[in-house]
């Protein structure tokens, strides 16, 4: 389980760095945090 959202995690983060460079600021802003949310060692959403 823990890989998995490891994986979704870099998903996030990844498509929050591309929404940036497409000048969507908000939007790569809320990807990018919520990624690290998910990520080992961020908040715990599933348990």
């Amino acid at each position: 389980m823990a890989f998995l959202l490891w994986i979704l995690a870099v998903i996030l983060v990844v498509t929050g760095i591309v929404q940036l460079f497409k000048r969507n600021i908000l939007w790569g802003v809320v990807l990018i945090i919520v990624g690290f949310a998910v990520g080992p060692g961020g908040w715990s959403v599933i348990r």
